[in-house]
């Protein structure tokens, strides 16, 4: 943040001056950020309301909404043959990761702006009516800003399974153009397609304060059946160009400063293929770069399932067995060091973990040894994950360290047993230290329904 202090003086027509006012002083804030000056963007996910049970409405009851400063809901779909932003389809993904087609076409209108919510559900205790032409997760976004007003919220574009088409979107001018047009009609201006009762014109304004850009990957491997180009990192430039000029052109017009922020790579390889750090900031309000998923097994085991290894640590461990390897550390030097303002990036913290199973003791209680696969997840099609609030509920005996060296929280059940990866009050606590010796804007949470409440009041106490 930064401070201005004013003083006025009066001067008549014969140049006589009066005395000074009282000095003013006022405070800008960077990217929306709270008054401590520091950005807590939270992922809310469209799905959470499914098996998760966890609705808009306990972002306000576990005192989240009041610590976060933005909200950023995934995710919104590419059209497949339009290449234009895509909603009132109400059609699953495949249950197959490794699908190359897995989100062609896929969206859920109904969780989006379709589904009633009762009273007890509503962010403001009232029930959704038949009529409403906006109800489902995005009209209780909007009820919880009424709420909330310091609150930003962001439609999140693509994530790892609607990354596909992107390359396609972005690839010409026309193409650019159109795709960004799409995107402010659909979620800013908020025309939402008309189903199931509910969208049309304005149908969704005011929901959205900006968009968020999350193309896994620019240049480089994503999903299976991604389509990737060379021309990927030059296309991604000239595509947050585009948003900026058309979000800027509205803003000419409502008087509103809309945002436009991308979720980016800790990989420096990933980085150094799609993303142009030397540009793309002329356009973006900031980055939040990925903290997590370093290693895994995978759902399906198509990953890393034979050996364990920290998914969120902070610092390079010098016992890791991987080269090279990866680290929040490593990722924001990696921006810093090409020049990038500190106050443009946050790092992401992780609000779930990854597990393995039938995991070697070594001597060294799991960390970095031999393992047998996924352990069993919160749900059959998600082994390997578990939101942080449910690690310690279902997985018993499970005994919590923390390696000081690299910053990395895990836990162990023992020899032959499990062993999970995540962030807890203590890392978080060393992140948020690291966030600030380093002047950096602030921290991203994937995603929010994994809390118990103590890792954003950790997060914010940390970043005050």
């Amino acid at each position: 943040s930064t401070s201005h202090t004013y003083t006025v003086t009066a001067r008549d027509a014969r140049d006589n001056e009066s005395a000074r006012s009282a000095p003013v002083t006022a405070t800008t804030q960077p990217g929306g950020g709270d008054p401590g000056g520091y950005a807590k963007v939270g992922y809310f996910v469209q799905w959470g309301i499914y098996g998760r049970g966890y609705l808009v409405k306990h972002l306000d009851t576990s005192g989240a909404a009041a610590k976060l400063t933005h909200i950023n809901y995934a995710f919104s779909n590419i059209h497949p043959t339009q290449h234009t932003c895509m909603n009132g389809v109400n059609k699953a993904t495949t249950p197959n990761p490794q699908d190359p087609n897995q989100g062609d076409g896929a969206g859920d209108a109904w969780a989006d702006y379709e589904k009633g919510f009762s009273a007890a559900e509503s962010v403001d205790g009232v029930a959704d009516t038949w009529d409403q032409k906006l109800a489902g997760n995005y009209n209780q976004l909007k009820k919880l800003k009424a709420k909330h007003p310091h609150l930003k919220t962001l439609i999140s574009l693509g994530g790892w399974t609607y990354s596909k088409y992107f390359s396609d979107a972005a690839s010409t001018p026309a193409k650019r153009q159109a795709f960004v047009k799409s995107c402010i009609d659909m979620y800013i201006k908020g025309d939402l397609p008309a189903t199931g009762g509910r969208g049309g014109p304005g149908a969704a304004a005011g929901v959205f304060d900006g968009i968020d850009i999350d193309w896994e990957w620019p240049g480089a491997e994503g999903h299976p059946g991604n389509h990737v180009s060379p021309q990927d990192k030059n296309n991604l430039t000239l595509l947050l160009q585009e948003f900026r000029t058309q979000l800027d052109a509205l803003s000419a017009t409502t008087g509103k400063k809309y945002l436009l922020t991308a979720f980016t790579p800790a990989d420096p390889v990933k980085i150094d293929a799609g993303w142009d750090l030397s540009k793309i900031f002329n356009y973006l309000d900031f980055a939040n770069v990925q903290g997590y998923d370093f290693h895994g097994a995978g759902s399906d085991n198509s990953w890393e399932p034979n050996r364990t290894g920290h998914q969120g640590n902070l610092h390079l461990d010098a016992d890791s067995p991987y080269n090279p390897d990866f680290s929040v550390d490593k990722a924001v030097r990696h921006y810093l060091d090409r020049g990038v303002d500190p106050r443009k990036l946050t790092i992401g913290l992780a609000y779930y973990g990854r597990g393995w199973q039938q995991v070697t003791d070594g001597g060294k209680r799991g960390e970095w040894q031999d393992a047998k696969g996924a352990a069993p997840g919160d749900f059959p099609e998600e082994a390997g994950t578990r939101g942080y609030k449910n690690i310690a509920s279902r997985v018993p005996g499970c005994t919590v360290h923390h390696d000081e060296q690299s910053v990395a929280t895990y836990c162990y059940t023992g020899n032959n047993g499990q062993w999970w990866s995540f962030d807890d009050p203590w890392s978080i606590g060393k992140k948020t230290d690291y966030i600030k010796a380093n002047r950096l804007l602030g921290a991203m949470v994937w995603e929010m329904s994994g809390d118990d409440g103590s890792l954003t009041t950790a997060m914010h106490n940390g970043l005050r």
